[in-house]
């Protein structure tokens, strides 16, 4: 069942996507070489425990940190520890929070110094995959209206769209109904109604979708080597546009 929010839940929920933002903004003005992937995520908890929430991945399902990493071909939940930023390096990090009952995820991949053309435009179509999901987040159309317009985007510029990873509806659970793939043919799935919190996030890599698990049982890389990059807003359905709760 997809929970409806009350105004007054959105408005909870945008109080902690604020400082998912936030996070997101400071952490961009510390990514560089050298720095390592143990130290962003001391940053991000500290600020996030600052402003009275509390890291919504440390913990969930067992994993250990605040901050998912994923570096180059990583594609998403790597733990962070002591491994350094190198030039030329691309990083995703993704950053959940929790706050008077609810929660808000986001997700940034950021270039560490000068990256290659290749590892520049996957960063750029990406976000702009996500954004043309969430342009389709309006109440009236489906639900792989979203999908649709992420992976025709993506795939028009000669990047494939991970399938085994989704996004997912949130509110007082860090994953509520429905899974939003990053994929599919328009008009299908449920009907958007206002109300609706969805955290969309595509995942797109430069060669195949395909992936695997690492042996920490955690890290997720591209099976092919290639490199990958990842998205995420948690955005609310309106009666007009949709209402993006995790930017700034």
């Amino acid at each position: 069942m997809i929970v409806i929010k009350s105004e007054r839940e959105i408005w909870l929920m945008r109080e902690v996507g604020r400082i998912v933002a936030e996070t997101h903004a400071l952490l961009a003005e510390i990514i560089k070489p050298g720095i390592t992937t143990a130290e962003i995520d001391r940053i991000a908890e500290e600020y996030i425990l600052k402003c009275g929430a509390k890291p919504a991945f440390k913990g969930y399902q067992g994993f250990p940190a605040t901050v998912c990493v994923a570096i180059n071909e990583e594609v998403v939940h790597g733990i962070p520890g002591k491994r350094r930023l190198e030039e030329g390096d691309i990083i995703g990090l993704d950053i959940g929070a929790y706050k008077n009952g609810y929660y808000s995820d986001a997700a940034r991949t950021l270039p560490v110094g000068k990256v290659s053309p290749e590892a520049k435009k996957l960063i750029e179509v990406t976000k702009e995959s996500l954004d043309r999901g969430i342009v389709q987040a309006i109440a009236g159309n489906r639900l792989t209206d979203i999908s649709h317009a992420i992976q025709s985007y993506a795939e028009s510029h000669g990047f494939s769209v991970v399938r085994q990873y989704v996004g997912h509806g949130i509110g007082r659970k860090m994953h509520e109904a429905p899974q939003v793939p990053n994929y599919g043919q328009p008009g299908r799935g449920p009907r958007l109604k206002k109300g609706m919190t969805f955290a969309i996030e595509p995942m797109i890599n430069a060669g195949g979708y395909e992936v695997k698990v690492l042996s920490d049982g955690w890290t997720v890389v591209t099976a092919d080597g290639s490199l990958s990059a990842h998205f995420e807003d948690t955005i609310a359905i309106t009666d007009e546009k949709p209402l993006i709760l995790t930017r700034l």
